[in-house]
């Protein structure tokens, strides 16, 4: 393996901290507010032992309001810079720039195994300055992604030491993967896909199979003219100790989540809900979109849920085009890379398990999660883009009549992706400037005018702020959290009377109790504040007394473990005369 040289390493470094070290200069946004501001986990009162029993977000697994998302080691380096510096943002941004430049470096590492020592950097060139990173870098709620990466990254280069000179088995390495794969799980759940990459090098790279010589070993071995080669056996023993390892670590984290699923609402991904064949194309159809994310990183957005993607209702759709298209391609790549006996080969079937294994967790292909697209989310998959970029432009360059051009079209890609990228960042700089930078992207999700309203409502400007919340409830006209924020800043801008229209609008949209029948409709805490909101409102009204209690308890028994209506409830009723 080809060692990284301490040029390599500075010119990383000062490409890493040339494109983002205006992000010193942002604050805590958007998920950072729940994770760092809010998150009790971070403060030296908290007993240590409580990252480990919550989730990444603070609260208790145990909780359905759970995210159920595990990482608590990610959470220790938050309590770390906590203990540093305390909520000084600038200090988690700087953090989260020196993570970058270790997997940028670890990246080039593992593109020395595949590719020539110029064009393993400008793989990693690449990947330092793309500009889908932003998300993972700038916001400090990304260090998930940074941790989780470093640790699988260094587990794949412990597992390519695990065969000797002689094709014998190493253990130390093999023990120190597993290791490090449990690690890689603890900063970010996808961590666990690096035992799929460390198979897929074992088979195809390490022991230079293909798979007709795969097929053709089976069947000799059945038909009983042949046993397994040593060198087979060998393999297939490091693989059952990386597949026991990773079973016990998927069973361990089952038990941590109480066999739960978190809980997501309609908004949060559509398709989810959506009958079938809608799901399935809607689903799919979200593949070929991440990959021209990639492609394309022009029109980022942080947040791309509600109505960000409609849904693909129909086969007639369009847009089914592109999901073919995006198989067709990846179809072909892996013919290649499993049919071929080429030395690229290997290289295009290791940039493959680079962008499909830690994707698919996020891919909604085989169990929903709680967003349509996320860009953080490409962290790692982008570095098996990068590898293709690379081995692409490797071929290309190679041509005589192509190089020069080549080389101009590549040093213009690196310039322009950097430059995107520091730009890119000054959109984090806070809420009020992410929120507007996503709707020049998207104007048709409803949570994105919400959250400009909200910036804009933690500034006191109500007048515009409503402006925000009434085009909400225009883009999404069912989204009760818009209606009950129009109903707030009514009240807060005492206008009684529109405040509850809004409130009675918003209570309209909730699930209705059927009389004699258990209610069972999972209901978000959040939105059961309408009940209080509006009750708080019109118990201003002396005659209006009993309305306003019959709304407490509505709230009640929708949720029984709603403390907030106990205490608000408790509250009006002490404040009645005697």
């Amino acid at each position: 393996m080809a060692v990284v040289s301490w040029k390599e390493m500075l010119l990383l470094t000062g490409l890493v901290m040339g494109c983002y070290w205006n992000s010193l200069a942002c604050g805590f946004v958007f998920d950072d507010v729940s994770a760092i501001l809010d998150n009790k986990d971070l403060r030296p009162s908290t007993p240590l032992r409580n990252l480990f029993l919550n989730d990444f977000w603070g609260t208790p697994m145990a909780e359905e309001r759970s995210h159920k998302s595990y990482r608590p080691l990610t959470v220790l380096t938050f309590r770390l810079n906590y203990l540093f510096s305390e909520l000084s943002a600038a200090s988690y941004h700087l953090l989260n720039i020196v993570l970058h430049g270790v997997v940028c470096m670890l990246f080039l590492r593992v593109c020395r195994l595949f590719l020539d020592k110029t064009f393993s950097l400008l793989a990693a060139l690449l990947f330092a300055v793309h500009p889908i990173h932003t998300e993972a870098v700038t916001g400090v709620v990304g260090r998930a992604e940074l941790l989780s990466s470093i640790f699988l990254l260094a587990a794949f280069l412990a597992y390519t030491k695990s065969t000797s000179t002689d094709h014998s088995i190493v253990w130390p390495p093999i023990a120190l993967t597993v290791v490090l794969v449990a690690a890689a799980t603890l900063c970010k759940e996808q961590g666990i896909t690096v035992v799929g990459i460390c198979c897929v090098y074992e088979v195809f790279v390490a022991q230079g199979f293909t798979l007709p010589m795969m097929l053709d070993t089976v069947r000799q071995v059945l038909q009983g003219k042949d046993g397994f080669p040593y060198a087979v056996l060998q393999t297939l023993l490091k693989l059952i100790v990386l597949v026991i390892s990773t079973l016990l670590l998927v069973i361990v984290r089952v038990q941590v989540i109480q066999s739960q699923l978190p809980v997501f609402t309609r908004f949060d991904n559509p398709a989810a809900v959506s009958p079938t064949p809608s799901r399935q194309l809607t689903f799919n159809y979200l593949l070929p979109v991440n990959a021209w994310l990639l492609l394309n990183p022009s029109e980022l957005c942080c947040d791309w849920t509600m109505g960000t993607i409609p849904l693909v209702e129909s086969l007639l759709d369009l847009r089914n085009l592109a999901t073919v298209a995006f198989y067709v391609f990846l179809c072909l790549l892996a013919h290649y890379s499993v049919f071929s006996r080429h030395s690229s080969a290997k290289t295009v079937i290791m940039a493959l398990s680079l962008i499909v294994l830690p994707f698919i967790p996020a891919s909604n292909l085989f169990f929903p999660v709680g967003f349509v697209v996320a860009e953080r989310v490409l962290y790692v998959p982008s570095m098996g883009f990068c590898v293709l970029v690379a081995h692409g432009f490797k071929i290309v360059s190679h041509k005589e009549q192509l190089r020069k051009i080549s080389w101009l079209l590549i040093g213009v890609l690196l310039t322009t992706h950097a430059v995107k990228t520091f730009n890119r960042n000054w959109d984090w700089e806070s809420e009020y400037t992410l929120f507007t930078s996503a709707l020049k992207v998207n104007k048709n999700n409803a949570k994105l005018w919400n959250n400009v309203g909200h910036a804009l409502e933690n500034q006191n400007n109500y007048a515009m702020a409503l402006r925000y919340f009434l085009q909400a409830t225009r883009v999404q006209p069912d989204d009760i959290g818009a209606h009950m924020n129009v109903g707030r800043t009514y009240k807060n801008l005492n206008k009684s009377r529109e405040a509850e229209e809004a409130y009675l609008v918003a209570k309209s949209l909730m699930p209705q109790v059927i009389p004699g029948k258990k209610y069972a409709t999972r209901v978000a805490p959040n939105h059961l504040n309408v009940y209080i909101n509006l009750a708080n409102l019109i118990r201003a009204n002396d005659s209006r007394l009993e309305e306003a209690d019959q709304l407490y308890r509505q709230a009640i028994s929708m949720r029984p473990d709603f403390k907030q209506a106990y205490i608000s409830r408790q509250d009006f009723l002490d404040s009645l005369p005697i």
